[in-house]
């Protein structure tokens, strides 16, 4: 069974379906990132081959894996266990005093 989970500033959540027209993001150095932090340079990421990144627009971007679980890694959080599904990978947002969604820094 899937569940949402959560990394530092970043949420995945399980979905039915990524849509048509999200088209693959290139791996960098072998690797999948779902998002580079702001001030390290650090990632979430993971290494596994059977994971695969979708994205429609900067915005929306999907995580689709195949056959076995992978492991979200990142330099300053734990590593987490993804099973096998698709997912909406979502970079959290916050409210500024100035009434502006930001990302969450992480």
């Amino acid at each position: 069974m899937t569940q949402t989970i959560r990394q530092g500033d970043v949420l995945v959540t399980p979905i039915d379906a990524i849509p048509d027209e999200a088209r693959p993001v290139a791996r960098d150095a072998g690797r999948v990132v779902l998002a580079y932090g702001e001030v390290t340079g650090h990632a979430h990421a993971i290494h596994e081959p059977n994971a695969e990144l979708l994205s429609v627009d900067e915005n929306e971007r999907f995580l689709r894996i195949v056959g076995s679980g992978v492991v979200l890694r990142h330099e300053e959080h734990s590593a987490i266990a993804i099973a096998p599904g698709t997912y909406r990978v979502v970079r959290q947002r916050e409210w500024t005093d100035e009434d502006e969604p930001t990302f969450v820094a992480d």
